[in-house]
């Protein structure tokens, strides 16, 4: 595989920073190919502006438009189209950040905004000029794993978790980032606890990640529902007898029968820690 690993968490030596090695030292061991965007060492710039752009005017800046005519013409930012370069020949990426509000940090949703521009990752069009996207977008032969942590405990993000299900708290990244723009999202690594994880806990997880890299080249991604396939109408909602009886977001997973329609959530590959953490919400409290 051709990975490229984006790293977003501001401290090396804390558990991110611990997995981050891990997972590189995994992937280079098992003869892949591994590149690398450690966004906070890089002083990654994460706000859009009128200097991402070789702009033939100072008229009004219209971003979707701008993107587009600046991927075309060559004219984004050198960093930009550095991670671009580096995403064009990555067939698997690994995006690893701590979650904080309930989503990635700040400098990670920028590298998204300024990175995966319309005409390279989303806005393109196939021959008979439909607009291509959830799982054919501009990067789709892709795949895509969220390596993250949490601060809470686990029991927190069940179905019935005050905090919502952990899943659904990733859709935006998992399904309106990923799938949006053709990559199929495996199965999240989530640490929860992180925050009070031992020296022990922190070892397990690490080796406990590595074993799950090793193992990526086989594992099947998460089975979100193609706009382009059978599944949905002209109005891009579901027809009447696909996910019969259900709603909200898991009624665009495709299931197995024999799953109750009464479970609307979909399952990830979580791992969780035996100590548990007293914060109460999952926000920048983790290590």
């Amino acid at each position: 595989m051709n990975v490229l690993w984006i790293y977003a968490h501001p401290e090396q030596r804390s558990l991110n920073g611990t997995l981050r090695a891990t997972g590189l030292r995994a992937l280079t061991a098992a003869g892949h190919r591994v590149r690398e965007s450690d966004l906070y060492a890089m002083n990654f710039k994460p706000v859009i502006d009128a200097d991402d752009f070789d702009r033939p005017s100072s008229e009004r800046l219209r971003v979707g438009a701008e993107q587009e005519r600046a991927n075309a013409t060559g004219g984004l930012a050198p960093d930009i189209r550095a991670e671009q370069e580096k995403i064009i020949w990555a067939d698997t990426l690994v995006l690893q950040f701590p979650l904080w509000w309930f989503g990635p940090p700040a400098i990670l949703k920028g590298w998204f905004d300024r990175v995966l521009v319309q005409g390279f990752a989303f806005g393109v069009r196939d021959a008979e000029g439909r607009t291509r996207r959830y799982g054919d977008g501009g990067l789709a032969g892709r795949r895509a794993l969220v390596v993250t942590s949490v601060g809470a405990r686990a029991s927190g993000f069940g179905p019935r978790g005050i905090h919502g299900d952990f899943d659904e708290v990733l859709w935006p990244v998992l399904h309106g980032t990923l799938w949006y723009t053709g990559m199929q999202a495996l199965h999240p690594y989530v640490v929860h606890g992180a925050d009070r994880a031992t020296s022990a806990d922190v070892e397990s997880h690490a080796n406990a990640l590595a074993r799950r890299l090793r193992a990526l080249p086989g594992e099947e991604a998460l089975a979100f529902r193609p706009e382009s396939g059978p599944d949905y109408d002209e109005n891009l909602v579901l027809h009447a007898d696909r996910a019969p009886g259900r709603s909200g977001l898991g009624a665009h997973i495709v299931r197995s029968p024999d799953v109750s329609a009464g479970d609307q959530s979909f399952r990830s590959a979580n791992t969780s820690i035996a100590s548990q953490t007293n914060c109460a919400v999952p926000s920048p409290c983790e290590s």
